[in-house]
């Protein structure tokens, strides 16, 4: 018999689980409460009866990440993490620490299929999709490991969160629970290479999350070459996407910007950009180029990037350049990547 993944239950599944087990419905929030907390099993549970703790042990599991590798940057407190699943397979996720408090990136999948050149996350295809439990342990991790609290997530580790869309739709709910992890929407980021079709289908929740979209290119002749999604849904496709989700949540959108030197960062790539985006409430925000060694991209000089910022808010853009944290445990953006084993040469 195939056991249920508990972690991934809501409140009124869980209290279908326990009805179906003969207890009483008040157990479905205890359990509820333990699992959102990070539990590895159920002999942790010590509120809840022993019979009932054996019922759960032999019907159940409670999917979670071991951490098998643990990156401290020298640089700041950026934490990188290497995840082992259940099934051998292995993610990464990164805790960071801000003034205003500790933000989780997590991964969505194990490797990513949406193929954009300058990311090392969709190197070697994908694998699976993760589930919602197993998007939450990696908060949970990171929180009992450190014995902090996390006020803020941001879905920009590996994978395309739309291309998982049932599992992080069941996440954001979990996630935004009360008796959980209550860590509120409007402090969750969710990054999207630009697939439409879940963006529609995000719109119709009127979840009060931050749409990221990865852009990175005023035009299509520009992402085409950099952002496979792109010969699927183009920029006008997209962006039409994301004024219609503006009108049905009221929500300023993030534009991602990967500068790339020589690819999209002239003056005319930034007027370009900033007539395209009339008309959005949003924000640009400007990366510096990540190494990746598969690939020769880089980034622009700071000052050059400065000036394209300055040209965008000229325009009437709202734009800033991220601040790169965990440069030195390659824990930026674009840098997670999927590892072939317990440990590859790059996370030495």
């Amino acid at each position: 018999m195939e056991k249920t993944d508990i972690k991934s239950l809501t409140p009124e599944e869980l209290v279908s689980l326990v009805k179906d087990f003969g207890e009483p419905k008040f157990r479905a929030k205890q359990l509820f409460k333990w699992l959102q907390s990070g539990v590895e099993n159920f002999d942790e549970m010590t509120n809840i009866p022993q019979t009932f703790r054996d019922k759960l042990n032999q019907n159940c599991y409670i999917a979670g990440v071991k951490i098998v590798r643990r990156l401290s940057s020298k640089l700041d407190e950026t934490v990188k993490y290497l995840y082992e699943l259940y099934d051998g397979e292995y993610i990464e996720s990164v805790l960071m620490k801000y003034e205003h408090g500790y933000t989780v990136c997590i991964s969505t999948q194990v490797g990513c299929r949406m193929g954009c050149s300058f990311c090392a996350s969709g190197i070697g295809g994908l694998k699976r999709s993760l589930t919602a439990s197993e998007m939450l342990s990696q908060i949970t991790a990171a929180q009992r490991d450190n014995n902090i609290r996390v006020s803020n997530v941001v879905m920009m580790g590996m994978g395309e969160p739309l291309d998982n869309f049932e599992n992080t739709v069941r996440f954001l709910r979990l996630v935004s629970d009360d008796d959980g992890i209550n860590i509120g929407l409007r402090h969750i980021s969710l990054s999207t290479s630009g697939v439409v079709s879940g963006i529609e289908r995000l719109k119709e929740y009127n979840f009060p999350i931050t749409l990221s979209v990865s852009l990175h290119a005023p035009n299509d002749e520009i992402r085409n070459s950099i952002m496979r999604v792109n010969k699927k849904w183009n920029i006008d496709t997209l962006l039409k996407a994301c004024r219609d989700y503006q009108r049905v949540t009221t929500r300023r959108i993030s534009f991602e910007y990967a500068m790339i030197e020589g690819v999209n960062d002239s003056d005319e790539c930034a007027y370009e950009l900033a007539e395209r985006l009339k008309g959005i409430m949003c924000h640009v925000n400007l990366i510096p180029a990540n190494p990746v060694k598969e690939n020769s991209f880089k980034k622009p000089d700071r000052g050059k990037i400065l000036h394209f910022r300055d040209l965008l808010i000229a325009k009437g853009v709202n734009a800033t350049v991220r601040r790169t944290l965990g440069a030195d445990i390659d824990a930026s953006c674009g840098q997670l990547r999927q590892k072939e084993g317990i440990l590859n040469a790059d996370l030495l």
